[in-house]
C-alpha cells in the first residue's frame, strides 16, 4: 500500500524530477510533485511524494527530515490530506 508525504521548505527552483531523484534513494516514489502557483506556475515551496510502500515512506521521513536538499532543509513528514485533482474538481464546479 502507498503512503503519501508532505515535503516542506524546498527550494523554489526544484523540478518534480529532482523530488523524485531525491526520495528514490529511500524506495520507490510511485509519484513526486512540487506544488506550484496555479496563476504564475511559481513553486510554493513545498511538495507531496507518493512512495510506493509504507516501508519506504517510514524510512524516508527518518532519513530525509532535515536532509538538505538544493541548499534548503527539507522538512519531511506524512501528509494528514487527501489527494484532489484540481482539474476534475474545476470541471464538476463548471457543470454545476
Amino acid at each position: 500500500m502507498s503512503a503519501r508525504l508532505f515535503v516542506g521548505n524546498l527550494s523554489f527552483r526544484l523540478s518534480d524530477e529532482e523530488l523524485r531523484e531525491a526520495f528514490a534513494r529511500v524506495g520507490a516514489v510511485e509519484r513526486a510533485e512540487v506544488v506550484r502557483d496555479r496563476f504564475d506556475g511559481r513553486s510554493r515551496g513545498f511538495g507531496f511524494v507518493e512512495m510506493a510502500r509504507a516501508e519506504d515512506a517510514a524510512a524516508a521521513i527518518a532519513d530525509l527530515n532535515g536532509a538538505d536538499l538544493a541548499g534548503r532543509p527539507m522538512r519531511v513528514e506524512a501528509a494528514t490530506s487527501v489527494r484532489r485533482d484540481n482539474h476534475a474538481g474545476a470541471a464538476a464546479a463548471r457543470a454545476d
